[in-house]
């Protein structure tokens, strides 16, 4: 039977007729093709690198009879009787090894590292924290030591009080400072400090007008310090403590403005630290309980609007019962007075949160466990200071 052309032909070649012609050599082709040129195609190179010489063949039976013999032999004989000419079957055989058991530490002592948990031994309890993300006893602890340290001077030696807002004012000056040199202002700390005392003290002496020339002398003592420092950065610098000078010593003199009056200074003081307090506890609960709406979430996230209502709802109810029972005013005048407050105290809060937010950072500083910084608990204060004056001094004017 005749083959196949590979190029296609169904004829029988020409040595099957005889009467045809011998067919004509293919030509050749670039590349190996087996069907057609199966010798060059199998064809092995004449010459070979040492480590790869061909060796004479050993025989099937021998090979048969030496990997019965030998159990060496039977890892997988070859055609070639001596394998130390090849590279990699010098190589030893993987096997398996046992891990070496690790050496026993020395009783009592402890590797170092976190505590793993066993069979044994239940995994350590981390703390968690409350959904206010603070550390909710302790921040109740220095809370009530904050209003003691505010209500007792207040009402037994009303002087210590005056002691206590410029230390306050200070300190908050002092985190204030700090903070803003994370954006690459450093505003001099000394004439600030000491305008800022100056000015609590003019305004608890000489009223409402020395605190607007306390502010003034503060602005200008800061930026006559800063001119011996040169040109570069002057502006910033400035800015910087001109924000510093009115949001902290400017506002807080408005509690050295209430606790001034006279007559019934320690209670115009006691009814706005009690709105504040009021406005925080219900926005803090109402939120807990019931926030789902952001009030401000690129400023403050756990802010919601329902803890605002509950702000606001117990600022006016408690207010309206404090005023009433304290300063005799009417209640919806009190209810006035409380929304008032809690409205400015609010604003406080988010203001020190955008300012944190551009600064980047979370806390003023560390000086409160709970509470973070001074700053962190004055910032809805004072705002609060201010609304509560002149609401005050409508609805209980102080007589000459």
């Amino acid at each position: 039977m005749s083959h196949l052309d590979p190029h296609g032909s169904a004829e029988p070649r020409g040595w099957d007729r005889p009467d045809a012609p011998a067919p004509a050599p293919a030509p050749a082709l670039p590349w190996p093709e087996p069907e057609i040129d199966p010798g060059q195609w199998h064809r092995r190179p004449a010459v070979l690198p040492d480590a790869y010489a061909e060796a004479p063949a050993r025989s099937r039976p021998q090979a048969d009879v030496a990997a019965a013999g030998d159990p060496a032999a039977m890892n997988g004989h070859r055609d070639h009787p001596d394998d130390s000419e090849y590279p990699t079957t010098q190589l030893e055989p993987v096997r398996d090894v046992e891990p070496e058991p690790e050496p026993a530490r020395p009783p009592g002592r402890r590797q170092r590292g976190r505590r793993r948990a066993g069979a044994d031994r239940p995994p350590t309890r981390q703390p968690v924290p409350s959904r206010a993300g603070r550390n909710l006893p302790a921040a109740i602890a220095v809370g009530v030591g904050l209003g003691a340290l505010i209500v007792v001077p207040l009402f037994f030696y009303r002087t210590a009080f005056l002691v206590v807002v410029a230390a306050a004012v200070a300190v908050g000056m002092w985190e204030m400072a700090r903070a803003v040199r994370r954006s690459g202002a450093h505003p001099p700390l000394v004439p600030l400090i000491a305008g800022g005392v100056l000015t609590i003290g003019l305004a608890w002496f000489s009223g409402p007008d020395a605190l607007s020339l306390g502010l003034l002398v503060t602005v200008l003592g800061t930026m006559v310090w800063r001119l011996g420092d040169g040109p570069g950065g002057f502006q910033r610098d400035l800015t910087a403590a001109t924000l510093i000078a009115v949001y902290v010593p400017f506002l807080g003199g408005f509690a050295a403005l209430l606790a001034a009056v006279p007559e019934d200074g320690d209670l115009r003081v006691l009814v706005t630290l009690a709105a504040v307090v009021l406005s925080d506890t219900g926005g803090y609960a109402a939120g807990v309980s019931f926030g789902k709406h952001p009030m401000a979430p690129s400023v403050s996230p756990k802010k919601s609007w329902e803890g605002f209502a509950g702000s606001v709802a117990a600022a006016a109810l408690g207010s309206a019962l404090l005023l009433w029972l304290l300063l005799d005013v009417a209640p919806w005048w009190g209810a006035l007075f409380g929304l008032a407050v809690s409205g400015a105290a609010v604003l406080g809060d988010l203001a020190e949160s955008m300012i944190k937010r551009d600064l980047g950072v979370k806390d003023m500083s560390n000086l409160l466990p709970g509470h973070g910084g001074l700053m962190d608990r004055l910032d809805s204060i004072l705002f609060a200071l201010p609304t509560a004056y002149l609401l005050l001094a409508v609805f209980v004017p102080v007589l000459e």
